[in-house]
């Protein structure tokens, strides 16, 4: 399915023309604990169970055994300036179970706040000594006038 425009085909070489699936899909990270071979997916509402299965099999190569789906109703809110209700778009989820022997693990992207803290006074540390030394090597150096040392 594809509801994209492409170029009238014109005569000559090369046709340029790239096909791209309509399909998208966001990796979510659950607010509950679950087994280990349950992802959560965000998808656009046009996927089917079997299309989200036949994309993560044939594009990223991953062995699925059971494709759940969820449409959760997007918040109704009041516009702060005109004062008219605003509702926000639907959301469909995604529930991918893996084979029982595959293991899934989010990726940890922000490193702890004690760890980061760490690796900067250690890199701090190493600028220093690196400086001392540089300093240490060309302090008798005749070509450089002596009104110019630090």
């Amino acid at each position: 399915m594809s509801t994209r425009w492409y170029p009238l085909y014109q005569r000559g070489n090369p046709q340029l023309r790239v096909f791209l699936p309509n399909f998208w899909m966001k990796l979510v990270k659950p607010h509950i604990k679950q087994l280990p071979n349950i992802v959560h997916f965000q998808c656009s509402m046009e996927m089917t169970k079997h299309d989200i299965k036949i994309y993560l099999e044939k594009i990223y190569d991953v062995p699925v055994a059971d494709v759940r789906t969820k449409i959760t109703m997007g918040k109704f809110r009041r516009d702060v300036g005109k004062g008219y209700i605003i509702k926000d778009d639907d959301i469909k989820y995604a529930y991918v179970t893996l084979p029982k022997d595959m293991k899934f693990e989010y990726p940890k992207l922000f490193v702890d706040q004690k760890e980061a803290e760490d690796e900067d006074a250690k890199s701090l540390d190493e600028a220093k000594k690196t400086f001392k030394g540089y300093l240490e090597r060309n302090k008798d150096r005749s070509d450089v006038p002596s009104w110019f040392s630090i």
